[in-house]
């Protein structure tokens, strides 16, 4: 292994299109959503042991989780667990990472990754992950690794890629263009073009260009982080990082960065992926029966119902008549019953129970 390779799972949100199951109090990323004994976090760092020293592992997470985070990831030392004081999205948690880390190394190559990723290939990914680190290194490039689509998904960023000849895994293009979730038609049409792939939210790159492309597009954050390393890995990080965060912008490196910047490359990724921002997500993943229905409780009798995701306590039992493509989720305090074709209205329907709650 490259002792110059790190790699940064960031860690430190809600999970709130998880719901119920995913709680402010222990999100999506501390779940075993997949019913396989290991939670989401644990899953996306054993898929980086083989590539990155776990000792160049680092995790960003909110401070109220650094507990949880030792819990599932013991093998960690304290000073690879960096706390977030507040939420403030991806951008100042990237600079954090990537000044901490530069510190320690100025040769440092990072991987940044979601801690709620399910690739199934690991063998492909680390072929993939290895392109990317080697573009970065060696071309001091921003690099991500884009997804071939498969289908018209409203619920993903894209990139538009500069052409030049077939489209194959492994194949590093220039990216012309980021775009923001679209709407379905827009979709349709980046899926039949052939130059997008989804925007896979992991990022490689050297810390060093990382760093400079903060100063270049957001300079205010960039020396919020930036203006005394001498402060990291030392009694005097914590609030340093702290006041760091009270004074920065909430924005994502998508903003802050992607879009702006023009050294900019995308790895096509030829390896099964998904987010998991979703119910609908997961449920492309779960063993299904012949009616196309997701359950992991043998006390739950689906009758005439099809397409149906369905999580339940382990000891509850259930008769769910008549639905068709509906998320069915039950917790201690709390039932979910959702159409899947409006899961993206999740989020607002929270915010109303919020509301009415106080």
């Amino acid at each position: 292994m490259d002792t110059n390779n790190y790699a940064v799972i960031m860690a430190g949100g809600v999970g709130s299109r998880f719901w119920p199951m995913s709680t402010p109090a222990r999100p999506k990323q501390f779940l075993d959503v997949l019913g396989i004994g290991k939670s989401l976090l644990r899953l996306t760092y054993e898929r980086l042991l083989n590539i990155i020293p776990n000792e160049n592992i680092y995790i960003v997470t909110n401070a109220e989780y650094c507990g949880m985070v030792k819990e599932h990831l013991p093998e960690l030392a304290d000073k690879q667990i960096l706390t977030e004081p507040e939420r403030k999205n991806t951008a100042p948690c990237i600079a954090y990472a990537a000044a901490k880390i530069y510190a320690l190394n100025k040769e440092a190559n990072l991987i940044v990754a979601p801690s709620d990723h399910l690739i199934l290939q690991q063998h492909k990914f680390e072929r993939i992950i290895n392109i990317a680190l080697k573009n970065a290194k060696e071309n001091k490039r921003i690099t991500t690794l884009g997804i071939k689509p498969t289908r018209p998904d409203t619920g993903y960023g894209y990139i538009q890629f500069f052409e030049d000849g077939d489209v194959v895994g492994g194949d590093v293009k220039r990216v012309k263009q980021f775009t923001e979730k679209p709407n379905k038609e827009l979709a349709k049409i980046f899926l039949t073009s052939g130059d997008y792939c989804w925007n896979s939210g992991i990022f490689v790159w050297t810390a060093e260009v990382i760093l400079n492309a903060l100063k270049r597009f957001k300079p205010e954050l960039h020396d919020l982080f930036c203006k005394d390393f001498s402060v990291y890995f030392t009694d005097k990080e914590q609030a340093y990082v702290d006041a760091a965060f009270h004074a920065a912008e909430n924005i994502s490196i998508d903003f802050a960065v992607m879009e702006n910047a023009r050294n900019i490359s995308v790895v096509l990724a030829d390896f099964d992926w998904s987010d998991l921002g979703t119910w609908g997500s997961l449920y492309g993943h779960l063993e299904k029966d012949h009616h196309g229905n997701a359950t992991d409780n043998p006390g739950i009798r689906m009758i005439d119902a099809h397409d149906c995701l369905v999580k339940l306590p382990t000891k509850k039992k259930a008769i769910i008549q008549g639905l068709d493509d509906y998320i069915v989720v039950e917790t201690e305090e709390k039932l979910l019953i959702l159409k899947k074709a409006d899961e993206q209205n999740l989020k607002t329907y929270l915010k109303l129970i919020e509301q009415e709650n106080g």
